[in-house]
């Protein structure tokens, strides 16, 4: 029985492990197109926060359709 409890919290551990990962390199992608694309690398991430701020309704209101889905791909 212990032996079957470890196996599953080793599993939930490794599966979170994983889901952490995957966010992290997403996060890290993103953050790099956002240097790249609007040139923020000397940006603090107030400033960074600021200029997101300011273009997110322009953004949002012209996003293509196929852009424009509840659910995020990634």
């Amino acid at each position: 029985m212990e032996r079957e409890d470890f196996k599953l919290r080793q599993s939930k551990y490794y599966e979170s492990r994983k889901a952490r990962k995957a966010r992290s390199r997403r996060l890290i992608q993103k953050g790099a197109l956002l240097e790249k694309y609007f040139q923020a690398d000397n940006l603090s991430v107030e400033q960074t926060e600021e200029l997101l701020k300011i273009s997110a309704n322009y953004v949002n209101a012209h996003k293509l359709d196929k852009l424009k889905n509840d659910q995020p791909n990634n």
